[in-house]
């Protein structure tokens, strides 16, 4: 049996950091109680800066505006659909190049890294960018969203190193056995890798969710937004009180709640999600992260 450490020091050190993490979950927590509270609340309180961990003067209308407009409940399944396409072929392209970067017998692989590498630093702008999407007709579809951003590079390497640190001998009685390999990808790598493969998902998920400014940029066309553009045009006045049906005084009068009510509706998929997956976060990050 392993001894463990009842020293003064230690116990100190036990102290400290349970004072540290309390201190820490209470300065994440609080932003987004308070969030949530100042969506419930009257204009009123939230502009005389009353409004803390709990809601005053108990109001819905702002959540009312939004909810109450079609368009948002289209906008949302755009958003659904984006994700979950975007996501899909994110991890597909990222772990097939990550798992062909792994192999340090790949004549060229320094060279393909290399490239990888090179568009973390350097990419060609805003402006050649859109001019690219524009010419190859992607404008107002789903690939202008998708395409761009499937593979990022930093998941990229850590799903590399990942699959570096898996033993070579459970490939090599593998391809033995007569299997390929796509059949030792399928069957052999990717069942080992469930937490990094967890991870990146978590990782890509929240980016293409959270994502607006692309769809800001490709997008024309109401019909086609994610609900973030949705609610940042909302948020900036660009959407009318009468497009959900209110009248413009009533729009007005929970201006002060409406970003609340966005970040709230924004984040609550993402915490649902979140405890699914949350037990492989840790051990896929720093089993990608650490070599050896």
């Amino acid at each position: 049996m392993v001894a463990i450490d009842r020293s003064p020091g230690r116990r100190v050190f036990h102290a400290v950091n349970t004072v540290v993490l309390i201190g820490v979950m209470i300065v994440t927590l609080y932003p987004f109680l308070n969030i949530v509270a100042r969506s419930f609340s009257s204009d009123e309180y939230i502009r005389s800066g009353q409004v803390n961990l709990l809601p005053k003067g108990f109001d819905l209308t702002a959540y009312e505006l939004v909810a109450s407009d079609p368009m948002f409940w289209t906008n949302y399944r755009n958003t659904v659909v984006y994700t979950v396409t975007a996501t899909f072929i994110a991890m597909v392209l990222t772990t097939s190049y990550a798992y062909v970067l792994s192999k340090k017998h790949l004549k060229g692989r320094k060279f393909l890294i290399g490239i990888a590498i090179f568009t973390m630093f350097f990419n060609g702008g805003l402006i050649p960018n859109y001019v690219l999407i524009t010419s190859l007709g992607l404008k107002n579809t789903i690939w202008a969203i998708v395409l761009p951003n499937a593979i990022n590079v930093f998941n990229l390497l850590v799903m590399k190193t990942f699959f570096e640190n898996l033993p070579d001998e459970l490939e090599e009685a593998a391809a033995i056995d007569g299997m390929n390999t796509y059949g030792i990808l399928l069957r052999i790598v990717l069942p080992l890798s469930k937490a990094v493969l967890a991870t990146m998902v978590l990782f890509y998920a929240v980016s293409f969710w959270n994502s607006w400014f692309t769809a800001f940029l490709y997008m024309s066309e109401s019909e086609l937004f994610p609900v973030t553009v949705y609610l940042r045009n909302l948020i900036a006045g660009a959407t009318t009180a009468t497009s959900a049906g209110a009248a413009t005084d009533v729009a007005q009068s929970v201006a002060a709640s409406i970003q609340s009510v966005a970040i709230v509706l924004t984040v609550v998929p993402i915490l649902v999600v979140y405890p699914f997956v949350q037990r492989y976060f840790v051990t896929g990050v720093m089993l990608g992260a650490v070599k050896g």
